[in-house]
């Protein structure tokens, strides 16, 4: 299949891309990391984008890497997004949990 990954066409195939990452250890992975799920492993994206492609990680973004990964059939888990703001008061909290609207009333 050939992908665009920082403005440079590549023709990737998934048995290719499984050669490449054949015997890489997946770098140290976080929450706030985009991952892409390869064999048992779970690489970041970018650390797939820069064996594949042999450049430098600055030249493209995690996106690019997912999206040319999903075209080729893995598993990939773009990075969480921020949820809702926490409730500070344990009785609105409780309230929300619940699902009953309390009246707001100051103390």
């Amino acid at each position: 299949m050939r992908c665009v990954i920082a403005r440079f066409p590549f023709d990737l195939t998934k048995n290719g891309v499984l050669e490449s990452m054949k015997g890489v250890k997946p770098e140290l992975v976080t929450d706030d990391l985009d991952l892409v799920v390869i064999g048992r492993h779970r690489y970041p994206a970018k650390q797939v984008g820069q064996i594949i492609t042999r450049q430098d990680r600055r030249d493209f973004s995690a996106v690019e890497v997912l999206r040319a990964m999903t075209r080729l059939g893995f598993s990939c888990r773009p990075r969480p997004t921020a949820g809702p703001a926490p409730v500070a008061d344990p009785y609105r909290r409780a309230s929300a949990m619940l699902g009953v609207r309390q009246p707001y009333c100051q103390v």
